[in-house]
C-alpha cells in the first residue's frame, strides 16, 4: 500500500493517552489532518526497559512513514519521550518530531508551598531524566515523585466503563499521598491520566485541598505544533477546516479490542485499522 501524502500530522502513543493531545491541536491546526496510532502490540512501555522502548518506537516510527507521510510526529508518551526521543531524530532527521514534557517548569513557577507533585509511569519516574527536568527548572521547589503504573492499565482497559466511584478509588490514594506531602501542584506526567484530569480534581475537592492545581503540558505541546506549522508551511491560519475525522491505527493483530472503537468515535477518529 503505498504512503498517503497529505498536510498531516500523526500522534503516537503506547494506547489512549496521547488522545487528549491530538484534541488540544485540533484548534490550533485547523486546516491539518491529525491521526493517531495507539501502539496496542507495545503496550504498556512504562514497565520496559528503555532499550526496548527504543526498539519499538524505531520500529513502529519507520512503519508509520512507509503508510503515511506526515508533516511532523508527536511522541505523545512522556515515557516515550524521554528515553526514545534522541534516537528518533537521529533516525529521521529530514521531519520534526516533538516529545511531551512533563510540567514540571510551569508547576515550579506557580506553587505557592514551594512542593510540587509529579505522578508518572515507572520507567518516567526512575529515568534520570526528569531529575535532570527537577535540577533545571525546579531546583528551589521541593518535588513529590509517584509511580502510578496501575492507573496507565485502568485507562487502557477500564476507563470507558468506570464509574465516577471506581476513578475515585483508584485515584483518591494518590492524591492523598500528594495532599499529606503538602504539595500544590500535581503534574500529570503521563498522558494517560490526563483522560482522568477530572476525577484528580474532584479528589482534590473531596479531600479538602481546592488549592492544589492538576498541571499536565497539552497546551505546551499544541502552541509547539502551530509554530511548526508555521515553520514548514502546514496551513494551520487558513483554509480548510480539518473535519476532526483522522484516521486511528493500531500496531496489533486483529481482531480488535472493541474499546478502541469507542475511542475512535470519542475522539472523532475513524474506525481503528491496522498500521
Amino acid at each position: 500500500m503505498s504512503p498517503t501524502i497529505q498536510a498531516s500530522v500523526v500522534f503516537l502513543d503506547s494506547g489512549v493517552g496521547g488522545l487528549p493531545y491530538l484534541e488540544c491541536a485540533r484548534d490550533l491546526l485547523p486546516g491539518t489532518e491529525l491521526h493517531y496510532i495507539a501502539d496496542d502490540a507495545g503496550f504498556p512501555y512504562g514497565t520496559k526497559v528503555a532499550h526496548q522502548i527504543e526498539d519499538i518506537l524505531l520500529d513502529r516510527t519507520r512503519r508509520l512513514r512507509a503508510r503515511l507521510l506526515p508533516a511532523a510526529i508527536v511522541i505523545a508518551c512522556n515515557t516515550a519521550s524521554q528515553v526514545g526521543l534522541p534516537s528518533l531524530r537521529r533516525a529521521h532527521p529530514d521531519i520534526p518530531i516533538v516529545g511531551t514534557v512533563p510540567a514540571i517548569k510551569p508547576a515550579a513557577f506557580s506553587t505557592r508551598t514551594g512542593k510540587i507533585g509529579v505522578i508518572a509511569t515507572e520507567q518516567t519516574v526512575a529515568d534520570p531524566y526528569i531529575d535532570n527536568l527537577i535540577a533545571r527548572y525546579a531546583s528551589d521547589v521541593e518535588v513529590v515523585k509517584i509511580a502510578a503504573q496501575d492507573l496507565v492499565t485502568f485507562v487502557e482497559r477500564h476507563f470507558l466503563a468506570s464509574s465516577e466511584a471506581e476513578r475515585a478509588e483508584v485515584v483518591d490514594p494518590y492524591v492523598r499521598t500528594f495532599i499529606h506531602a503538602g504539595v500544590d501542584r500535581i503534574i500529570l506526567a503521563c498522558t494517560h491520566f490526563l483522560h482522568l484530569e477530572k476525577d484528580f480534581i474532584a479528589s482534590c475537592a473531596r479531600l479538602g485541598a481546592n488549592d492544589v492545581q492538576i498541571v499536565d503540558s497539552r497546551q505546551g505541546v499544541a502552541r509547539r505544533l502551530a509554530q511548526l506549522a508555521k515553520d514548514i508551511g502546514l496551513d494551520s491560519a487558513s483554509g480548510a477546516r480539518n473535519s476532526g475525522t483522522g484516521r486511528f491505527f493500531l500496531t496489533g493483530e486483529p481482531p480488535f479490542d472493541p474499546n478502541y472503537r469507542l475511542w475512535a468515535e470519542r475522539f472523532r477518529l475513524s474506525a481503528p485499522e491496522r498500521l
